[in-house]
Order: C-alpha cells, then sequence, then structure tokens
C-alpha cells in the first residue's frame, strides 16, 4: 500500500481537477472526463453510463433506507455503509463499471462552494492553495488543513478578479469513495451533484436553478460564463412537505444579492427535485418573481435528449445527465 502521503497528494489532485462549470472551458476541458457516473444522495444511489455522442447507454437507480446517509459537511455521512454497498451493488449489475475510471457525484452539503475576491492570486497551485485555505478558515466548521480544495478564476462583475472555491473534509470524501472502491469501482473525479447539474442550464442570460434533494435546498444562478451566486439551505424537511412561501423565502436572498451584485435581474427560473408538486412551485415563483419559470426538465435546454437521458430528467436524476451531457465521455 502506498504512503498516506502519497495517497493524500493523489486524493488531493483527483479533487482538484473537478470543474464546476461546462461553459468554462478551460477547466472541463482539461480534466478528466469518465464514461460512467455514480451518485450518492440521501434517499437513492444511481449510475449511468455514457455511449457516443453524449448518449446514455444504461442507468439504474435504487432508493436507499432512511438515514443510511446523512449528508453534512462535518459529521459522518455514510451511517449505514453495508445498505448503501447493497443498493449500489444492484445498481452496477445493470450499469457495469467495466473496469473504468467513474465520476462519483455527492450530496451538496458535503462540498461547500463560495465565491470570493480577490486582488491577485498565485497561478501556481501550490503557492495558491495556502492563500486559499487561510481566506476560507474562518468561513467553514472545519479545520482547513484536513480539506481537499479545488478553485477557478472567473472575472466579477466589475471586471475584477473572483475565485469560485469548493471545499470539503477528507475523510468525508473518503466515506463516499471507499463504498465505490469496496465494489471494484475506480473513481477520478468528485463533484457535488448541483454543480454537475449547472451545465443543464442556459447559457443566455442569467439563469436561476432551485433545486432540491432530500432536505437540501441549493439556489443557483448563471450568467454567462459565471457562476453567480450558490446558496445551499438545509431545510426542515423535504419537497412534498415545504410550504411554497418558505422556498420562497430561501431563494429571495440569492436574487437580491445577485440584482445588488450585478445591477441586472435574472431572465428565467428553473426548478430540479420538486417531484409532483413542481407545478405548484413553478406558479408561485411565476407570481412572485415575474419571470418565466420552467421544470429543468421540460426547459429549452433539455431538448433533444435521447429518451433515457429524458426519463432520467423526470426521475430527478438530472445532476446525472449533466454530467454525461458536458462533453461526455
Amino acid at each position: 500500500m502506498n504512503s498516506f502521503a502519497t495517497q493524500q497528494a493523489s486524493f488531493e489532485s483527483r479533487f482538484f481537477q473537478v470543474g464546476l462549470v461546462r461553459r468554462l472551458d478551460r477547466w472541463l476541458n482539461v480534466m478528466p472526463h469518465p464514461a460512467m457516473v455514480v451518485e450518492i444522495a440521501a434517499d437513492h444511489v444511481a449510475a449511468a453510463r455514457c455511449g457516443n455522442s453524449k448518449s446514455i447507454d444504461a442507468c439504474a437507480m435504487e432508493p436507499l433506507q432512511v438515514g443510511s446517509v446523512m449528508p453534512s459537511p462535518v459529521e459522518n455521512n455514510v451511517t449505514q455503509p453495508d445498505a448503501v454497498r447493497s443498493a449500489l451493488r444492484a445498481v452496477f449489475n445493470r450499469v457495469p463499471d467495466r473496469g473504468t475510471p467513474i465520476a462519483l457525484l455527492v450530496p451538496d452539503p458535503v462540498v461547500r462552494v463560495f465565491i470570493l475576491p480577490f486582488d491577485s492570486l498565485p497561478r501556481r497551485a501550490e503557492e495558491a492553495l495556502p492563500v486559499l485555505r487561510w481566506r476560507l478558515k474562518k468561513s467553514v466548521p472545519f479545520d482547513v488543513d484536513e480539506t481537499v480544495v479545488s478553485w477557478m478564476r472567473q472575472a466579477g462583475a466589475q471586471g475584477n478578479l473572483e475565485v469560485v472555491i469548493a471545499i470539503a473534509r477528507k475523510s468525508i470524501i473518503r466515506e463516499y469513495e471507499e463504498i465505490v472502491e469496496s465494489l471494484g469501482a475506480r473513481n477520478i473525479v468528485v463533484l457535488s451533484s448541483t454543480l454537475a447539474t449547472v451545465p443543464l442550464l442556459e447559457e443566455r442570460g442569467a439563469t436561476m436553478l432551485a433545486r432540491i434533494s432530500g432536505k437540501t435546498l441549493t439556489t443557483v444562478i448563471v450568467n454567462g460564463s459565471n457562476l453567480c451566486v450558490y446558496r445551499a439551505t438545509e431545510m426542515f424537511a423535504e419537497a412534498d412537505i415545504l410550504e411554497t412561501q418558505t422556498v420562497l423565502e430561501e431563494i429571495f436572498p440569492a436574487l437580491a444579492y445577485y440584482q445588488d451584485t450585478w445591477g441586472g435581474t435574472v431572465d428565467r427560473a428553473r426548478l430540479a427535485g420538486f417531484g409532483v408538486r413542481a407545478r405548484e412551485f413553478r406558479e408561485a415563483l411565476e407570481s412572485e418573481l415575474r419571470l418565466p419559470v420552467a421544470s429543468l426538465a421540460d426547459s429549452e435546454s433539455m431538448r433533444g435528449l435521447n429518451s433515457p437521458a429524458n426519463d432520467m430528467m423526470h426521475q430527478n436524476l438530472d445532476s446525472l445527465v449533466g454530467w454525461m451531457m458536458n462533453e461526455g465521455a
């Protein structure tokens, strides 16, 4: 077995290669993009394999027992590893990994995302990493020295330097990795589920995505090549119980921040994960926000998906589709 130091260096490089937004080609064109993607969520595990021309060759999903995975940026997440392993084994029986590398998608609470202004940032990764960790030291509820960090540069609203930073505890990421590794899979990319979904948003103008997975509501606003807002909130219940006003109250701060920072309004909104209540939430948002709202599965950018991918969108497997449609294999 490799030494701990060697394992740590290898693990950190895998996380670092993760890209956040499809339209930033300088990230995603140089990162590994496995043809198979696996998601471990709070309520299910799923996998999909991409074929030629960004088509979905195979997909499978298995529900998880309640409490098997408890997403958290701090505490242990995989509380019932045998149950998760059993469900994932059933998925792999229908979508064999064929010994190929995989991308691993984890719940949003595991990966904290920040968009921060900088006067400057070293170009060399080994010089930039200590700067980023120091900057985040008081912003995360864990020791920044025991984390994996991924980042990208972008231009802010005033043309200033902004850095999008994704950070997670190494020990928690390892919980998810160990599950897939115990079944013989080899993952080389780790990404949170909403960041994998972002590439499905329209590239023109400003688009807001409100996505709920389990009890986590994540609100994202993108404008052109920029990730402008990222806000993940733990709700008291899942979408089938939440009041529409409760969701609106969590979305409004993201919209207000975007308007104050970027000096414009959002052009459209997309919803994901709201299930049978999607129409109810869409109508509430349209009434309050006065802008076009649609389920992500039914949005303009989803036209032309092949049948398996379209079915996946309506089964709340949008993150897998986002990974697959982002450059394919």
